[in-house]
């Protein structure tokens, strides 16, 4: 099966819409000029518009210090205009990623990536998944979990949250000798590397959830090989493809946060 995220996200969508909207506005922050940040942002931009949601682009160039640019996000927190912040990753490299993203103010942090937040929200990746498990109409009770990647966008919040459930789980790297992954019943992968898992390595029923994004030849695509999908798709019980799959789910997610945040 393959999942249509935007009937997904649609449906997250039709649920927002048929709450009070909050009188706040959705902040964003991009430093740099990166084309697949901005791409990332014009999603989100054009999701917000769609539920009326004001959304506010602060754009600074890969000159500002970090002092300053802590200093900026730490205002912007402070505005009790805004409801919720995202600061675009990744940040041009010589900034430090925990320091800029700990200036967040915890009750606006909608992606969820400062400690503080957790109280109010729970991680993206974490719910997009439970999203697609309960479009699959399944659930994780005895089954056996590979997490290939260990960021600290995709793999990490995962690893926290399989941790905390109690469910059996190994994790996979972009190194790792991937032939074991056969063992398992769901592959959650965000290692970012266009075709890294083929279908071929996997044990007939095994599911795939898909964060990896990557341009490979000139097209996007995801850690998951789809394109054989007919002659071997038989190993597969689910896959969420790329584009299209996890994507428009988790910018979905984003909204849902933004909404309890200011509820």
């Amino acid at each position: 099966m393959l999942i249509d995220g935007r009937a997904i996200a649609n449906d997250i969508l039709a649920e927002l819409r048929s709450q009070l909207r909050p009188d706040k506005m959705l902040a964003a922050v991009l430093v740099g000029n990166n084309p697949q940040s901005k791409s990332f942002l014009k999603q989100k931009e054009k999701m917000a518009e769609s539920l009326g949601v004001p959304f506010h682009l602060y754009q600074f160039d890969d000159s500002i210090s970090e002092e300053e640019l802590i200093r900026e996000i730490q205002k912007i927190g402070f505005d009790d205009e805004v409801g919720g912040i995202i600061v675009q990753l990744p940040l041009p490299e010589h900034y430090k990623r925990d320091a800029v993203i700990s200036a967040i103010n915890p009750k606006k942090d909608i992606d969820a990536m400062t400690p503080g937040s957790k109280k109010y929200v729970s991680p993206l990746p974490v719910e997009v998944v439970k999203d697609v498990l309960r479009f699959v109409g399944e659930d994780l009770l005895g089954k056996k979990v590979a997490v290939v990647g260990r960021g600290f966008l995709v793999g990490k919040p995962i690893i926290d949250w399989l941790t905390a459930e109690g469910i059996l789980f190994e994790v996979f790297h972009s190194k790792s000798d991937l032939s074991e992954i056969k063992n398992y019943d769901l592959v959650i992968t965000g290692v970012g590397k266009a075709g890294f898992i083929n279908p071929d390595m996997l044990k007939p029923g095994t599911g795939v959830i898909d964060f990896g994004y990557d341009m490979k030849d000139g097209k996007i695509g995801g850690d998951f090989d789809a394109s054989n999908v007919n002659s071997q798709m038989l190993n597969v019980a689910f896959y969420t493809p790329t584009p299209g799959g996890t994507g428009p789910v988790l910018v979905a997610e984003i909204f849902k946060n933004f909404y309890k945040l200011n509820s």
